[in-house]
């Protein structure tokens, strides 16, 4: 700005060693200093929209920061998830309580005492289902004893059967007597 006043001072004492009409001179520079406050006007303006135009575009690029912030901390958690070093939980039922406790996995571990009845429970992580023949269909966790169950189940009726006819058959003979 310094600089457009010095050429301004300059232009009107150019005008006034060049022209000798004083009414002219006075118009010329009326006229000129009017023109000038236009452009002066119409900068103003035009920096006043620049400063706006820029403090929205400030204000969207913070609004985009933070979202790209809380993104960040949301795939950080997700990363924390799947790769933490720390384990993961784990939920098991004791299969002499039924107790429901979460343990912390550590693979290298192969058995856990129950909280509630402190028997040790044997850890199998390797995911494969094993056949327990000393299974007496007790536990609530592997439903594998179902079959074993109803099996047992239909032989103490048909045995309860088989005796309570043989106490009527009994019956009936000393009825006969």
């Amino acid at each position: 700005m310094a600089k457009l006043r010095e050429e301004y001072k300059k232009f009107l004492e150019d005008i006034e060693k060049n022209l000798k009409n004083k009414e002219d001179l006075e118009y010329i520079k009326v006229r000129f200093s009017m023109f000038v406050d236009k452009v002066i006007d119409e900068m103003d303006m035009l920096v006043d929209f620049k400063t706006q135009r820029m403090t929205e575009l400030e204000q969207k690029q913070k609004e985009i920061d933070d979202k790209m912030n809380k993104m960040q901390q949301i795939i950080d958690n997700i990363e924390k998830d799947i790769y933490s070093d720390e384990g993961f939980d784990f939920e098991i039922i004791c299969p002499y309580c039924d107790n429901q406790f979460v343990i912390d996995v550590e693979e290298d571990k192969t058995e856990v005492e129950c909280p509630v009845c402190n028997n040790i429970i044997e850890l199998d992580w390797s995911g494969e289902v094993e056949e327990d023949s000393d299974c007496n269909g007790s536990c609530s966790g592997c439903h594998g004893c179902d079959e074993g169950i109803e099996e047992q189940q239909e032989d103490k009726t048909q045995s309860i059967q088989s005796e309570d006819k043989k106490e009527n058959d009994e019956e009936n003979n000393d009825d006969d007597m």
